[in-house]
This record gives structure tokens, sequence and C-alpha cells, in this order.
């Protein structure tokens, strides 16, 4: 399981040149994925690397083999170390630059293609510094053009990059015209953008000065276009493939290039292949799919057969037990067949292919996705951990209550989409995750507290059981927070000390009946009770049976504390006894403590006793 948010980029080498920059990247060579590398007259250190020869030297040996580089070191000395090994923006690693004090975090180089943006926002959420992002999309909180796609596994086609991107920074118009491929991204826009999708359907002509083509059709842009124009192409394109036994691999992708070029279809949009079971172990089938990066699905002879197909053949059905491979194949993995089987034979290769090519609805994204589970604590981000911070910046999709969106909403990066819903929509949330997870996006989702305590963990978990989850895809990683009874335990002093229970007062999900018994177990044992969920606007009468409950094990003056929003701005605190906690407001949004028969109120602070003074008092009598 991957336990680091930094893994995308490894290897990834940091740099300090003197004792105080080790010091500041010091938390971040606790991680496994980032090798700290240090000159040797520096102080040894944790599973620190040591050059001998000049830093020049030493980055030039290192350089082809990384893909992102953190420096503390002044950025001068970094532009003149890094320049003379830098080629262009779609090769160079993602260069990250930290000042000697770590207050500031500066994407340096390969800000989008390299994700040295994102890489200085996340290494900026774990040490506390502030990231500092010069592009013009970041600025605007747009998706980067150059990599719009990446995050559903589109493939970049020709066209202007630099001119369209520079439409966008000049906030003018740049058309999209999307045929296939997600649109999550356009449903999370900010409200003012230049983007404008399709063909003006008003009477007013709006004039492009870009296009995005995003589409499997593959487009020739003339050289002396009016406007530059690029194109995206999503993996929607399955090649079904029917073979001789022995085929060779050249003749294969023979023909898949050609089929495309026939049908002005780009190659770039291929997701995979697809055939018949038996040709599982067809060497050239896995030589192409290998040499292109191409999943590879097969079906089973009867699979095949059930298909409709506009030109099955008795020879195929005879032969292999099912009238089509190539296009009941291609349907199959696909969809929607776009070109009919096409045969393919060479005097100078070996074998013959058949080829037929479907489009999908949805496209491959070809990763594994990824469920975060994160606890954001009681709101406030100075009570979020660093790594569920770092979490939730790199995730592609963040999924909460709007009420916990809402409260990090500053930690939201360009591009990032953010889904929210109403408080009782957690299993829609948890089924709308775990859909794009499988589908290879890294999904965080987000409760308030910690996630595994009255949080969506435990739904989470569940609704990935329902599913016959092999525990591996989607990986799933939990980020623990601050819970609701400890932020509110914080906020009065020291009530939990002594062994303590939680119950919720929700019979939404629990029987009023289960409730009544812990309710009573807790009391009669003297723990500590918090109290979740103590009241609502249509559920007024637990708390009330709680009190009650309550008080006939402990007097009257036994202190209770009710916390309102701890750490946050709406804050309320009151201290106050079992008897009269009713008098005061009690919401859904209040976590309520009452103490055991030992916890006194002091100075205006709730403090349960552990028991040390009377074992010192006891020791002091031996």
């Amino acid at each position: 399981m991957d336990t680091s948010c930094f893994n995308q980029f490894s290897p990834l080498a940091a740099i300090a040149t003197h004792s105080q920059a080790a010091r500041v990247l010091r938390p971040l060579s606790q991680d496994t994925d980032i090798q700290l590398w240090l000159p040797v007259s520096v102080e040894k250190q944790g599973n620190s690397k040591y050059y001998d020869n000049s830093l020049k030297e030493h980055l030039a040996s290192i350089w082809a083999e990384h893909r992102a580089f953190i420096f503390c070191l002044a950025t001068g000395a970094v532009v003149r170390l890094i320049a003379p090994l830098m080629q262009n923006k779609a090769e160079d690693p993602a260069i990250v630059v930290i000042d000697a004090q770590g207050d500031y975090v500066i994407s340096l180089c390969s800000g989008h293609q390299g994700k040295a943006d994102l890489l200085a926002q996340l290494i900026a959420s774990q040490i506390g510094a502030t990231a500092i992002i010069t592009g013009a999309s970041h600025s605007l909180s747009l998706p980067a053009v150059d990599t719009l796609g990446f995050t559903y596994g589109w493939r970049k086609g020709g066209g202007d990059w630099t001119g369209v991107m520079a439409t966008v920074a000049r906030q003018e118009n740049v058309q999209v015209i999307q045929e296939a491929g997600s649109s999550l991204w356009q449903e999370h826009l900010p409200e003012k953008h230049s983007f404008y999708f399709g063909f003006p359907e008003s009477q007013v002509e709006i004039t492009p000065q870009a296009r995005i083509w995003i589409s499997p059709t593959k487009r020739k842009f003339a050289p002396q276009s009016d406007f530059p124009k690029v194109q995206w192409h999503p993996k929607v394109l399955w090649v079904g493939i029917g073979c001789e036994r022995g085929t060779s691999r050249k003749l294969m992708e023979k023909a898949i290039d050609e089929t495309c070029k026939t049908y002005h279809l780009a190659t770039e949009a291929i997701a995979g292949i697809a055939s018949i079971s038996i040709k599982a172990n067809e060497t050239g089938l896995l030589e192409v799919c290998r040499r292109r990066n191409l999943a590879f699905k097969t079906f089973s002879a009867s699979q095949l057969s059930q298909v409709d197909v506009p030109t099955p053949s008795e020879v195929v059905q005879q032969e292999v037990g099912t009238p089509s491979v190539a296009e009941a194949a291609a349907i199959l993995a696909g969809g929607t067949l776009l070109v009919p089987k096409q045969i393919f034979k060479s005097e100078t290769q070996s074998g013959a292919v058949t080829v037929a090519i479907a489009q999908a609805k949805v496209e491959y994204i070809g990763r594994t996705g990824r469920l975060y589970l994160i606890g954001i604590g009681p709101g406030n981000l100075g009570q979020i951990t660093p790594a569920a911070q770092t979490a939730i910046i790199e995730a592609d999709v963040v999924i909460g209550y709007s009420l916990y969106t809402n409260l990090i909403q500053s930690l939201k990066r360009s591009g990032q989409i953010i889904e929210s819903s109403p408080i009782t929509q957690e299993q829609q949330r948890a089924q709308r995750a775990i859909t794009l997870a499988q589908w290879g996006l890294t999904v965080a989702v987000v409760s308030s507290g910690d996630c595994g305590i009255y949080g969506m963990a435990g739904l989470v978990l569940e609704e990935l059981q329902a599913t016959g989850w092999n525990g591996k895809n989607p990986r799933v990683q939990i980020f623990p927070g601050i819970s609701a009874l400890q932020s509110a335990a914080s906020r009065v002093g020291a009530p939990l000390m002594h062994d303590f229970c939680a119950i919720s007062l929700s019979d939404l999900l629990t029987p009023w009946s289960v409730i009544l018994k812990r309710l009573t177990a807790a009391a009669s044992g003297d723990f500590i009770t918090a109290l979740y969920n103590p009241r609502s606007q249509k559920r007024t009468q637990q708390i009330v049976t709680a009190q009650e409950i309550l008080s006939q094990h402990r007097q009257p003056d036994t202190p209770v504390a009710i916390v309102h929003g701890a750490y946050r701005e709406d804050e309320q605190v009151i201290l106050t006894t079992l008897e009269k906690m009713l008098d005061h407001p009690i919401d859904m949004l209040t976590t309520v403590i009452i103490g055991n028969t030992t916890t006194r109120n002091y100075a205006n602070w709730m403090i349960t006793p552990r028991g040390y003074f009377e074992r010192v008092k006891d020791e002091s009598t031996i």
C-alpha cells in the first residue's frame, strides 16, 4: 500500500548544501519516496546519501534518473546549476526551491507537465510553508491546458500549445469542442472563465482566439491558421483483433495504424486491444500492448458469440466457436462499433490479422485508483494534520458534506474537482467516491473530526466490501483527525483523563432501544460520556432521556461541557452541570461531555482525576 503522497514524483531527490538547509528538508526526508542528498561536510543524519564532488558534477550524474528535484538553496544558484541540463518542458523534471528558513516553496520549472506546481503545494502543506506558484492558470484558478487531460488518462495530440495557453492567460475566448471523454473538468470551472463549449447557440457570434479539440479523431491543423489550436485524445478506442497464430507484431501494428489513418482516428486515443481468450498468450498481441502501453482484454467464445456484428463469418465460427472475433471483441470492450473488420495480410510479414474499432462512452484511465479517507478535525486548518492536508491537495477529487468542504476551501488547487452534497447523503458520497476511484482517480473523502469515529471511513469500507473489493484496487489509505470529543475536551480542560465512552443519540442508523442500553451501561459504569448528535430540529427528546438516565447514577452538580463548533468561527463553550445542562442551546454541531463521579470544575476548567495524587499519597506512607 502506498503511504506517500509523493509517490507520483519518485524518484525524487532533495538537495541541501549546509546544516540549516538540511534541517529544513529533514521532515521531507522521512518520506521513503524522497532521497536527501548532502555534501560529505554536513553532519550525517537519517537515511541521507552524500556526495564528495561538486554539486554541479553530482547533479549532472543523477539528473537523468530523477523525475523531480527539491533544492534548499538560493534560487539564482539553482538556475545556474540546472540551466545546462534542461531540455524542454515535456521532458524536464519538476524543480522546486525552498528558502533557507523553510518559509516559502517555489515552483521553479516544469510547473505543469512536470507537476512542480503540485509538488510545491504538497511540500508547503507538509512543512507549514507558503507555496509560490506564478503560472497564469493557477492565478486564474483554471486547469492548465497542457496538462488538462492527464488526470483522465488522455494523451496530447498536435497543435500550438504555447499559443493556446497564452490565449488563456490573456483571458480571451477559447472554444472547446469535446466529442469524447469526461466532462467532469467542465463542471467545476470557476464562475469567471474564458472557455465556451461547442458552437455559439445565440445570435451573437463569439469569435474564438483559440480552440481545444477533445476527440478520438485526428485532425490536421493548417500551419497558417487564424488562431492556435490543440487537441487532446481521450483513450476511448478499443481495437478488436483476430489473427492467425504466429502473426507478427509488425503486421499487427501496421494494421492498427493504417486503419486509424483511413478512418481519421488518433492512435493516441486507443485504450487497449481486445480479442478471444485463446489469444491470451499470442506473442505478437502481447508485444504490441507492451510497446504501446495498451490494456489487453480477452473474452470467451461464448461471450463473443452473443454479440450482433455486421459481418459474421462461418469460417471463423468453425475455427474458434464464434462468428466474430475482432468486431465482437471491440464491441464488448468498447461499445459502439466505429470501424467494421478490416483484413490485413503481407507478403513480407507472417500471418494475417483482422482489425475492428469500437468507441467507449467512458475513457480508460489506466491507473489504479486511490481512496483517501480523511479526518479534517474540528474544521480549523491549524487542527488538520500535515499528512491530511497534503492528501487533500494531492487528490484529483474531494468529496464531502458541503459544510466540511467549505471549511477546507483554501486547500483547493486549480483544476481540482470538489463534489459537495447534503448531510443526509453519506451513502451516495461513499458510492460516488468508490466509482471514481475504481475508474482510476485519486479521491479524498473528508469527514469532520476523525473519519473513523462516526465518520465516512466505515461506510466506505462497507460499500467496498459489498462490491467484492479485493483490498488492492482501489487502494485505500486512512488519515486520522482530531475527533470531536478530543477537540471539545481541549476547550474545557482535561475531562477525559479516565475511562470514557462516546454515544451518538441519533437513531437514524441505530435503534433507540440499543442507544438506551448503552446510555444505561455508561451511566452505571461511571464512564465519562461524550454525546454526539445530541439534538436536531426534529429529534429533541433523546437528550432529555439521556440526562434522566445519567442523573440516576450521578450527582446534580456533576460537571458538563457543552461545546458547539470547536475551533470554528461560531464556537460556543459552556461549562455547566448535569442538572442544568438542558437550560443551554444544544444542536447537531454540539458535543456534550458529561463527567464521571470524580470529575470537578476548578477555575473554569473541567478536570477528571486520573488517580496520580492518590498513588503519591499511598507511596508516601510506605
